[in-house]
């Protein structure tokens, strides 16, 4: 071994050792403080109680009868009740503040659902940094995000939460949130949930129940967790829904067997709102110290607003119905926490100029930044977009051109809406010198109908101007959780409003800002370009103002399916195959001849009046430019499995403008032990061209990439042929063939 490579090892052992003894130290100091403690101490550790009047709470926390405190942010109140907790409490265990911190804390950003539109990892890094910064800088240390449901249908309102309907991308943008949160000088403890299946609910309806094989569960809904998992999340939170009949807070399969022993993790877990006790709804439990007890065996650690724990917990184990080592192994979990967040040794916040933190140029930019990545191109007839020179006057109109609240999404408790640039807004003061921008309010939020004199008035408007940008959507209430339609059209007169801008015979512009994908396919004949915003945050309207003008291109991709229509869902790409796949060119409802006979439609998988397929396909969006794939190959024909598969090709910009595509590698096991999906995504990259240049990309996809959970319910590569796709989404691309053995 020559003297560079001896110190190298030499080091590296060195941290190794440093890193192992750290953890050694934190877990005898746990074990000292634990040996400490009364029981009814321990319990307090595990009960989490929403903050009310901060005088109130002084003698329970004094007792030691509380651990976390949610929906506190003043670092003034948080420190009034910290000193209590330190100095007054029998052994000064500090508390916890807790936080819905979802997709921002003052400075908001697009939702989650629009920050998938991005495929860009780095990106939601940074936003998720730039959130616990101004979150720690008020005193939150712990915030329930990032949420990893596998959401394949629009009508569940939490969609918009989610990362979308893709195992591969949501673990890779899971795990680059975590990172933003997490990897801090003072950290924000990141929380992975729900943990599992919540986004399968029967009907898209918030909290009902799942029917998910474990097969299912492992090849699609478990990876993002346990990417989290390994990637060192601190916290998981259990699901509101039963599956096959368990309540996932009472579900010890998940929360000991695959969470704890098959991925080792070390973290604690917490109860969402209420759920220990909601086991009783489900019919899970007969009372709640019933459901106290299934709760803690089964392994949720935090009793978040149940009030089951506190005044139970203590009598299971006097009763001999509960061991005191559960609760210890508990009280370990949330112990460690704390000592990992530094809060034995730091457990104050700073009180003077942390607003400071909030808002910085720096901030404003990323979330404009996002903004902009986010939206998706996905109409753009005769190049309606970018507009030029030639347009002089635009009408703006339509609910979301000023709604500062709205823009800014679900599950905002911290964002101010005085701080939201709207498009409006933007448009009149970044490109007002250049257009004149006028104004309608004929419709001032998504539910508003209105009367077709006044849709007369506007078409009469409308013709007075060059083009009509219309900014439609949903308000921020229709989405988020408990927020489930059943009807995924535009609200109100929105539809309306597009036909009559429609009939003034200008180019009209839309733009869409909601919570979800919704069923507009009616809507395109009176549209000439489209660009959807998943609700874009505090800096959307300058971004969506930038891309209708050109001073940014378009690089988002769909993250979602958009059905036809809401009775496809949950519709979505990786399915499986039907065994009769429709062919395309079956028969539609409409060209039904009468009295015809039962099979002569055909027999095949295909709705009468809805056709074949998607209004458009997950991975989906259109630049200002055009790209080419060509010269796909791969390095070989056949690999073992340990090997990497070397995709190679061309990428041309054969367009006017620089610009960025989401290059988008989906695999297809063409037969296996059990049935494969249609497709999957293996790997995606964002790759910026200059008008005109073409470059020579190299994708490495490894083949263990490509295991799946077997019919003997092992995680293996399985030999046989393997179909390839490089494209821009996933119903296009050229169709490569590779095998492995």
């Amino acid at each position: 071994m020559n003297r560079a490579l001896s110190i190298l090892v030499g080091v590296a052992a060195t941290l190794l050792a440093v890193g192992c003894s750290s953890e050694n130290q934190t877990e005898k100091r746990i074990n000292e403080l634990l040996s400490q403690m009364t029981l009814e101490e321990k319990i307090g550790q595990l009960n989490q109680v929403t903050h009310y009047t901060t005088e109130q709470m002084f003698p329970e926390v004094a007792a030691g009868n509380i651990g976390s405190i949610l929906n506190l942010s003043d670092p003034v109140e948080i420190n009034k009740l910290q000193k209590v907790a330190i100095e007054e409490s029998r052994l000064g265990i500090p508390l916890i503040f807790a936080r819905d911190v979802i997709h921002g804390f003052k400075t908001i950003f697009p939702i989650p659902l629009g920050q998938a539109a991005s495929f860009d990892a780095e990106m939601v890094e940074k936003g998720a940094r730039i959130a616990a910064q101004e979150a720690v800088a008020s005193g939150v240390r712990w915030t329930f995000s990032p949420m990893v449901d596998i959401s394949r249908d629009s009508r569940w309102g939490r969609i918009a939460e989610s990362f979308g309907e893709d195992p591969y991308l949501t673990s890779e943008l899971a795990v680059a949130m975590l990172r933003g949160y997490q990897d801090n000088k003072k950290p924000l403890a990141a929380c992975a949930k729900h943990f599992v299946g919540y986004g399968a609910s029967e009907g898209g309806l918030d909290y009902a129940p799942i029917h998910i094989t474990e097969r299912e569960l492992r090849n699609y809904y478990l990876p993002p967790f346990e990417a989290l998992a390994k990637a060192g999340c601190m916290t998981f939170m259990p699901s509101f829904n039963d599956n096959d009949g368990i309540p996932s807070a009472g579900n010890k399969f998940l929360l000991r067997d695959v969470l704890r022993d098959e991925w080792g993790w070390d973290g604690c877990v917490v109860s969402d709102w209420g759920s220990v006790g909601g086991m009783l709804a489900h019919g899970f439990a007969a009372d709640m110290r019933e459901a106290a007890k299934r709760g803690l065996t089964a392994g949720t650690d935090v009793d978040m607003m149940s009030y089951a724990y506190l005044p139970h917990l203590k009598d299971l184990v006097e009763s001999g119905e509960l061991s005191e080592k559960v609760i210890d192994e508990s009280v370990r979990n949330v112990l460690r926490l704390k000592f990992r967040l530094g809060l034995f040794e730091n457990p104050y916040v700073e009180e003077e100029n942390y607003q400071a933190a909030y808002y910085t140029p720096e901030a404003l930019e990323a979330s404009r930044e996002a903004a902009a990545k986010s939206a998706v191109l996905l109409k753009n007839d005769k190049n309606t977009l970018p507009l030029t020179a030639k347009t002089k006057r635009i009408l703006v109109a339509g609910p979301l051109a000023k709604a500062p609240h709205d823009q800014l999404g679900t599950w905002i408790f911290d964002g101010e809406k005085s701080h939201t640039v709207t498009p409006l807004q933007a448009l009149l003061e970044n490109y007002g010198d250049r257009v004149k921008v006028g104004y309608s309010d004929i419709l001032s939020y998504s539910r508003e109908k209105c009367s077709s004199a006044a849709l007369s008035l506007f078409t009469a408007k409308a013709a007075t101007y060059d083009a009509v940008v219309l900014f439609l959507g949903e308000e921020s209430i229709l989405s988020g959780e408990a927020h489930s339609l059943v009807n995924l059209d535009l609200q109100g007169s929105q539809s309306e409003l597009l036909k009559a801008a429609r009939r003034s015979g200008k180019p009209v512009i839309a733009v869409v800002m909601a919570g979800r994908a919704l069923s507009v396919g009616k809507d395109l004949e009176n549209m000439d370009a489209l660009i959807w915003s998943f609700h874009p945050g505090t800096m959307g309207g300058v971004a969506l103002a930038e891309l209708i003008f050109g001073d940014e291109v378009p690089s988002g991709k769909l993250p979602i399916t958009f059905p036809v229509a809401a009775g496809q869902e949950p519709i979505y790409y990786n399915a499986h195959f039907p065994e009769r796949p429709a062919s395309g060119n079956e028969i539609l409802l409409d060209d039904i001849e009468l009295e015809a006979g039962q099979t002569s439609l055909g027999c095949t998988a295909y709705w009468l009046d809805a056709g074949f397929g998607p209004l458009y396909p997950f991975g989906y969006g259109l630049s200002y430019t055009t790209f080419e794939y060509s010269n796909i190959k791969t390095d070989k024909e056949t690999y073992g499995k340990k090997d990497d598969v070397v995709i190679s090709f061309t990428l041309t910009n054969s367009g006017k403008v620089e610009a960025t595509e989401v290059v988008q590698v989906y695999v297809r096991d063409v037969a296996g032990s059990v049935s494969r999906p249609k497709k999957e995504l293996k790997a995606f990259e964002r790759i910026t061209l200059g008008a005109g240049e073409s470059r020579e990309c190299t994708i490495t996809l490894p083949v263990e990439r490509l295991a799946f959970w077997n019919i003997d319910m092992e995680k293996v590569v399985e030999a046989g042929e393997f179909h390839l796709w490089v494209a821009g989404d996933s119903a296009s691309g050229e169709r490569l063939s590779f095998w492995v053995e």
